[in-house]
């Protein structure tokens, strides 16, 4: 007979997160790993197989040995433990609304704090770099020009590298206003505007692929030699490939994923001006707050800033020192 965690739980994953939610099939994933892990250290730690773990024994305690036991014995970062402890406040949450009686026991859990870490910076590419980067494919090939296209949608775009593998014909504009419907977390869809170099990339590799007809609007825009969508690694690997192309030291030696993209266009369109507003909707962002590491992280953004504020104070024909005579008389008197 399933335990009332066991039965808890499942409701959590797949009527709660999958179901009312819509959460994507990664984050839901994300929340599996988590209580898989606990599962394991009531199971390895505390001799509480499975079969026998009950909501009576998840209380703050538990958790809080739970995330020691990450970092200690598991080696896992502040980062990754507080991923963990996201998932385990999420499902407790929900269960306050479905066990009032225990709400006590969960509130004590949500006050667990979460770990203390560097904010890591915002790893991205200058635009000269990008700008090399996505010139690296040679577009006088087939391959090497789904390659460029491929780059240049995700770089324009600032799609997470999932919201570029699962893009279809019908998510394509290509008429004036060109623009891309992205489907990110929560399967939330937003539009995202294209560049018009973009555009022609696009509409020159749709037409050569022979999308965009009848019948068609369902197909992968990008997809291997078996007309299948490429994964998430496959596009990791294309990039790849074009860093050791690229010819640039910076850009062979640093580490470069899809994300790498999207923040780098994030940052560039920071710089840019563009407001923090516009630059979250089209990240996909929940919360303002979230893209704000993008204006904290600016360094660019911070010089202009500096330099408007002193624009009036400091001049470039204040007196030299030398001609203070009677600073000049103290420092040698000190």
């Amino acid at each position: 007979m399933a335990t009332d965690f066991a039965v808890s739980l499942r409701r959590f994953l797949t009527g709660h997160l999958a179901g009312l939610r819509g959460y994507s099939p990664n984050t839901i994933a994300s929340y599996r790993d988590a209580f898989k892990l606990l599962i394991c250290y009531f199971r390895d730690q505390r001799s509480i197989p499975p079969e026998k773990l009950t909501l009576d024994l998840l209380d703050a305690a538990a958790i809080t040995g739970f995330l020691t036991w990450l970092r200690t014995s598991r080696g896992n970062s502040a980062s990754t433990c507080n991923q963990r402890l996201a998932a385990i406040d999420s499902f407790f949450g929900w269960m306050q609304t479905q066990d009032p009686a225990r709400m006590a026991c969960y509130q004590d859990i949500l006050a667990i704090p979460a770990s203390r870490h560097d904010q890591p910076a915002v790893a991205h590419l200058s635009v000269e770099r990008t700008r090399r980067l996505l010139a690296a494919p040679d577009r006088s090939t087939r391959t090497g020009r789904r390659d460029a296209t491929l780059l240049a949608t995700l770089y324009d775009t600032a799609a997470r590298v999932q919201e570029l593998a699962d893009l279809t014909v019908r998510d394509i504009r290509l008429d004036n206003p060109a623009m891309v419907a992205l489907t990110g977390k929560g399967r939330k869809t937003r539009h995202v505007p294209l560049d018009a170099n973009t555009t022609a990339l696009l509409a020159a590799y749709l037409a050569e692929q022979h999308l965009g007809g009848p019948g068609t609007e369902d197909h992968p825009v990008f997809f291997n030699q078996h007309r299948a969508k490429l994964s998430r690694g496959g596009i990791a690997w294309i990039l790849r490939k074009y860093r050791a192309r690229a010819a640039d030291p910076a850009l062979t030696n640093a580490h470069l994923s899809p994300h790498t993209l999207r923040h780098s266009r994030a940052m560039h369109l920071y710089d840019a001006g563009v407001p923090l507003p516009y630059i979250r909707d089209i990240l996909g962002h929940v919360d303002l707050s979230t893209t704000e590491i993008y204006a904290r992280a600016s360094t660019e953004a911070k010089r202009k800033a500096l330099e408007a504020v002193y624009d009036d104070v400091v001049t470039a024909d204040l007196a030299e020192w030398n001609q203070n005579s009677e600073l000049l008389d103290w420092l040698a008197d000190l």
